[in-house]
């Protein structure tokens, strides 16, 4: 495999200006005839993947399974996004960047390969995706995974970031149902004082996931990735998509947060939460845990982002609801069909 640790490509593709501060510390730079080789062309059926940014296709390189996203060169904001973020970042619960290349008019990035696809893939229609429906202990990890994956980028690495554009389809499950976050292309930097908020120059991010004071002011803090995990959250527990068509007004489309938020308004909340959890669960869940997640779903869509908590304070919460979820589970002797395999490493 030929490979070199050069400065030269910054640049030679990207300029001297958008270069200022900017490290490899670990990643590899490839040659495009090495990611041609590993995607076989670029062939149809290795595509795995297709957004806004560019497609994802399956490789194997240096016999190692991989992800290679490929850009067009007038994505090289987001191509410099992910590399400047994902050059820095090494944790369990971050998908992992091996490196990059250019040339032909495109930018690549490549990834380690994540074999279970995207929690969107799992929570909505799974069965006509090949997937069983996810027991709830395995929500439960699932949720805790995730809320560690964004606490390390705002809170354990020398710079703060906002990922911007958490959701379902940009968190992947590899085979033990362990969750990593992915797709860093609207990354950004903020600091690390009170007023660590910036003004954006144009609204990001996907419809459904986006906090009020984004949509109006287009501010954006670490608050704003609270928001949108606090959807991920209400998606977990009830198999819903973020937005969806509304029963009573077919041409309108129906948000999530309004279906949490009248969970909450309800006379009767816990039988208001039952009547909107995912079907797939059937009756088993622990009722307590099912509860305590969809309180911290709410507590994450605070209209005043001031009300919302820090991601330090999700993770505390999820992780006392995962070990009870876990002490429910074994409770049942690991005879039940909802048994989630957290014992044997998943």
């Amino acid at each position: 495999m030929s490979f070199h640790r050069s400065a030269s490509w910054k640049t030679r593709y990207l300029g001297k200006e958008n270069m200022e501060g900017f490290d490899t510390e670990r990643p590899l730079v490839y040659d495009l005839d090495e990611i041609a080789e590993a995607t076989n062309n670029f062939d149809d059926t290795r595509k795995i993947g297709e957004g806004g940014y560019g497609s994802v296709y399956f490789g194997v390189l240096g016999g190692k399974e991989v992800a290679v996203k490929k850009m067009r060169s007038n994505k090289s904001k987001e191509f410099l996004a992910e590399l400047k973020v994902l050059c820095k970042i090494h944790h369990i619960n971050v998908v992992e960047l091996l490196g990059f290349a250019s040339g032909d008019d495109h930018f690549y990035l490549v990834y380690e390969f994540i074999s279970y696809g995207s929690l969107s893939e799992h929570l909505h229609d799974p069965l006509l995706k090949g997937h069983q429906p996810l027991s709830w202990t395995a929500r439960a990890q699932i949720a805790l995974d995730t809320a560690k994956g964004i606490e390390y980028i705002h809170d354990h690495t020398k710079e703060r970031y906002v990922h911007r554009d958490i959701k379902t389809s940009n968190i992947l499950l590899d085979n033990g149902l362990r969750a990593k976050v992915a797709d860093f292309g609207l990354a950004k930097l903020v600091g690390r004082t009170n007023d660590d908020d910036f003004i954006a120059t144009r609204l990001v991010g996907t419809p459904g996931y986006l906090p009020p004071e984004s949509v109006k002011e287009l501010h954006v803090t670490t608050k704003t990735d609270v928001f949108a995990f606090g959807v991920v959250l209400a998606e977990l527990i009830t198999g819903k998509r973020a937005l969806m068509r509304d029963n009573q007004e077919p041409n309108k489309m129906k948000s999530l947060i309004t279906v949490i938020t009248r969970v909450f308004e309800d006379s009767d909340p816990e039988g208001a939460l039952v009547s909107i959890r995912d079907g797939s669960l059937r009756d088993s869940y622990p009722m307590d845990d099912l509860y305590k997640m969809a309180e911290v779903s709410y507590w994450c869509l605070s209209e005043d982002p001031v009300n919302r908590p820090e991601v330090g304070e999700i993770v505390e919460c999820l992780a006392r609801i995962l070990m009870s979820s876990v002490e429910w589970e074994a409770s049942l002797g690991g005879s039940s069909q909802v048994f989630s395999g957290v014992f044997d490493g998943r």
